[in-house]
């Protein structure tokens, strides 16, 4: 898996479904990676917004986009904080760039949320690819913070209400989601 074409960008968004250490590793480390991950997580919203075109229609479709694009920059940078500065031990090392890049990566099982329309079955497909993207996360997380899984989860946990303060206050100004 090389460069930053369709082929790498399927083969790691597949090897990061499967949970695979090394390509999240790979991923961290590539920073010609971070636009695909930006792809990643517009692809991610665009499937969440066609899955629940009936709810917000295309206005929704596309405040979903920008919503989703803010949360992993506001919350990739307060998880490095969280990370780096509060949970942080000797072995800890990373930029914010590389948390955004493996969260990034991390949303591919948010493309199932495509399905999200179709009664009973969407929903129970949406509530599973959530938890898988938790895992994915939660290994993006310690991979590119070099962390254990036990704090990885803290610097979620940790960052996640102030991240959606952030995010969802910024989207009200601008008057974006309503």
């Amino acid at each position: 898996m090389q460069g930053v074409g369709t082929g790498a960008l399927v083969d790691r968004m597949i090897g990061v479904a499967r949970l695979d250490v090394p390509t999240y590793e790979e991923i961290e480390h590539d920073e010609r990676a971070t636009t695909p991950a930006l792809l990643v997580v517009v692809l991610a919203a665009i499937a969440g917004g066609i899955g629940s075109l009936g709810e917000g229609g295309i206005g929704g479709l596309f405040g979903g986009i920008v919503a989703s694009i803010l949360l992993w920059a506001v919350f990739s940078g307060v998880a490095y904080f969280v990370g780096t500065r509060l949970l942080a031990t000797a072995g800890t090392s990373s930029s914010w760039q590389e948390v955004m890049r493996t969260l990034g990566f991390a949303y591919t099982p948010s493309l199932l949320t495509v399905v999200g329309f179709i009664p009973i079955l969407g929903p129970v497909i949406a509530a599973v690819a959530g938890g898988w993207f938790l895992v994915t996360a939660t290994i993006a997380l310690r991979q590119s913070l070099d962390m254990t899984t036990g704090r990885a989860i803290g610097t979620a946990v940790i960052s996640i209400i102030p991240s959606l303060l952030i995010a969802g206050s910024i989207l009200a100004i601008f008057g974006i989601g309503r």
